[in-house]
Parts: structure tokens; C-alpha cells; sequence
């Protein structure tokens, strides 16, 4: 609670060209890249003001954001997604980050055996 923590990714199901490494993407080469963030969170605190996911990259931070304080106890199972097209110089990273601010530092984010909850993925565009 409080303070940002890095997401981090034990497994992968495929990466072609080795640019995801330590939970971090980076670019091989200039472009548009379609980056897609999927976190599923359990046993959240409602007594938390905000829970953000980041998607931090080189060049710019894209968020989503939810309110806690709206549900009427804590929740068991809570997905937070989304997906943004950025733009990426080549070495540019990419890395999905938590914050939650307020409430009991309770909330796991589920990482899953087999059918992984919680993933990030990316590609080039153009």
C-alpha cells in the first residue's frame, strides 16, 4: 500500500526475438506498438481510496483506475485491463506497474499456474 510496485511476469509463452526480460519489454525498433496489460487482482481492501495499474514506457505512463471505497466489502477477484498503441523508439521500454493508495497491503495479484490471470503482451503495428 502506498507505494508503486513493478508487476512482475514469471513465465512466458513465447517472446521471438528475446525483447522481454527481468518483466520489462524493450523495443527492437522504432515504431507503433500495441501493448496489452491484464491484472487480476485478489482480495482487494474497500477500505483503499484507489487501486492504479501503469503501463510505464519510455516516452509516456497509460493507467486504469478503480475506487475501492465504491464496493460494499472487500472484493475476492477484481480483472483491470486495457490496451493502448504507443510509440516506441528503438531500446524504449515497457514495463506494467501497481499503486494502491490507502487500506491494508491484503491485494494479490494472481499470476496463476497454467492459465495465467494476470499478462501482458505486445507487437508491432507500424
Amino acid at each position: 500500500a502506498n507505494s508503486n510496485v513493478d508487476i512482475n511476469f514469471g513465465t512466458e509463452r513465447f517472446d521471438q526475438n528475446n525483447d522481454f526480460a527481468s518483466s520489462v519489454f524493450t523495443a527492437p525498433v522504432t515504431g507503433k506498438y500495441q501493448l496489452n496489460v491484464n491484472i487480476r487482482l485478489n482480495n482487494i481492501d474497500s477500505a483503499s481510496a484507489y487501486i492504479i495499474i501503469y503501463l510505464v514506457t519510455s516516452n509516456k505512463n497509460y493507467f486504469t483506475i478503480i475506487d475501492p471505497s465504491r464496493f460494499s466489502q472487500d472484493v475476492t477477484y477484481f480483472n483491470m485491463n486495457f490496451g493502448v498503441v504507443a510509440d516506441m523508439d528503438a531500446s524504449d521500454t515497457a514495463k506494467v506497474r501497481y499503486l494502491q493508495s490507502g487500506g491494508a497491503a491484503q491485494t494479490d495479484i494472481d499470476g496463476g499456474s497454467g492459465d495465467t490471470p494476470s499478462n501482458f503482451s505486445g507487437y508491432l503495428v507500424a
